[in-house]
């Protein structure tokens, strides 16, 4: 059937791909009369669903599609809670039951290793969470060039959709940045045009911690909150105080670059500090707006706990803490070792991972900002073979290099934390030649609703 909006097809989804989305094939005859194939991606469908969609120039080999219908739906479907769940980029999965997505994750996990030689059963059953819902204590929000503040659309980082709520978001999180919106709706104030490079304000930053209910709020804007903009600060101050005394840190953060992220080149202190303090297995953090901390604390705690368990740290050990951000995993290990020794490439999370250290009272860390290879050769030649290593890389994996580097400093036991299970798997591999066994493998979900899974594993060396 054709009609003016393209080719209408039914399909059924055959797997998702790394993004959560449905994957199709449709073959069919060209006007040779030879078969060609089409590889469809349909968002909000799950596996082994018929579904009816419009292609759009179907001519082409790939191409992506909005469901017209779900004809056959799977039996795990459910109706999503949020009301931009449709347009809104971020929880792509709202439409799966939970213990759905949880096997899901546990099943990427043990399908990325099995492609790379290990042993699936190694992998246990994900841990989820007891309420997947208001987790998150970090969000970056979106002003659009009117002023309505939200997060991208789906597949469109220039439209923005203008929010109500946010499910994942913590409670108070999504009340005070509804606020922030009420006064750049009662100022008519401009937010940020990314083709025109003009306009006011581009990002709000909202993160509270779980633990003590701080509270910060950062603007992200082109000029500083001063001149014709001082009566308009004012007026935010008073709003936020009034109603927001969890609020420690209120922030403008000036930032005229190009680069359409949360950065700042010149930071404005409001109310408050510049930073807010969190707490996690019974470590103090201070927290500033780039500090890198997990962004689901009751789910970073069980990882923590994984970490430590697995590691089993011994107070006559050194160890080592590669990609050690501001000492998450630092701060527990050093309390149980005789020496920690941090290495992190970013200069003030290494700050950070000094103050914090001190600010809890440990006197037996060393924190190195230098890139992970040539870290661990500074480490080594100072520190000595380590018998414990822990690495947290970013999505990109630590690589080949890095990893070689980790085998021939031959550490007794390894424990690496994940947040990409395909670069978790490549890295693992490069550690087989040096005699190391994969021993454990748990993941864990950090990221209800979403794709995303983290994954924590055990090497022994034979």
């Amino acid at each position: 059937m054709i009609d003016i909006k393209g080719e209408t097809l039914v399909t059924e989804i055959r797997q998702l791909d790394a993004k959560g989305s449905g994957q199709a094939v449709v073959w069919r005859e060209n006007e040779h009369g030879n078969a060609k194939k089409l590889k469809l991606t349909i968002p909000r469908t799950l596996p082994g669903e018929k579904v009816r969609v419009t292609v759009d120039q179907p001519h082409r080999k790939r191409r992506k599609a909005i469901p017209d219908e779900i004809i056959h739906p799977h039996s795990e479907r459910i109706e999503p809670a949020c009301p931009h769940f449709n347009r809104c980029g971020g929880c792509v999965w709202q439409h799966w039951q939970y213990t759905g997505q949880l096997k899901q994750k546990t099943n990427h996990v043990k399908q990325a290793l099995e492609s790379q030689g290990f042993d699936p059963n190694l992998v246990k059953d994900a841990i989820g969470m007891e309420e997947p819902w208001h987790y998150r204590n970090k969000m970056e929000f979106t002003f659009a060039p009117d002023g309505a503040l939200g997060l991208h659309e789906q597949g469109n980082f220039r439209k923005i959709i203008s929010l109500e709520t946010c499910l994942i978001a913590g409670k108070e999180m999504v009340e005070a940045a509804m606020e922030v919106a009420d006064w750049v709706k009662d100022h008519q104030l401009k937010g940020y045009d990314k083709d025109a490079h003009e306009g006011l304000l581009r990002h709000l930053m909202v993160r509270q911690s779980y633990a003590t209910g701080e509270m910060m709020l950062a603007l992200f804007a082109t000029e500083a909150p001063f001149l014709h903009l001082e009566h308009v600060v004012k007026d935010l101050i008073v709003r936020i105080e009034k109603k927001f005394p969890q609020v420690k840190s209120l922030l403008w953060m000036e930032n005229t670059d190009w680069a359409d992220r949360t950065q700042s080149e010149k930071t404005h202190i409001l109310s408050g500090r510049d930073f807010i303090y969190d707490e996690m297995v019974g470590y103090r953090y201070r927290l500033w707006f780039d500090t890198f901390f997990q962004t689901n604390p009751t789910q970073a705690q069980k990882l923590v706990e994984l970490a430590l368990e697995m590691g089993q740290p011994k107070k006559s050990e050194k160890m080592i803490d590669l990609f050690c951000g501001v000492g998450t995993f630092s701060l527990p290990f050093a309390s149980r070792v005789a020496k920690l020794a941090g290495i992190e490439i970013v200069e003030t999370s290494i700050q950070s991972a000094k103050r914090n250290a001190k600010d809890n009272g440990l006197s037996n860390t060393y924190f190195l900002a230098k890139d992970a290879r040539k870290g661990i050769d500074h480490v080594l030649e100072s520190f000595g073979p380590p018998e414990l290593l822990l690495l947290d890389p970013p999505r990109s994996g630590a690589g080949g290099k890095v990893m070689r580097r980790i085998g021939r400093s031959q550490p007794e036991r390894i424990v690496y934390v994940s947040c990409n299970p395909d670069t978790f798997a490549t890295d693992l591999k490069e550690l087989v030649p040096f005699g190391y066994k994969l021993e454990t493998v748990q993941p864990v979900d950090l990221f209800p609703q979403t794709y995303h899974v983290e994954a924590i594993a055990l090497l022994q060396r034979q």
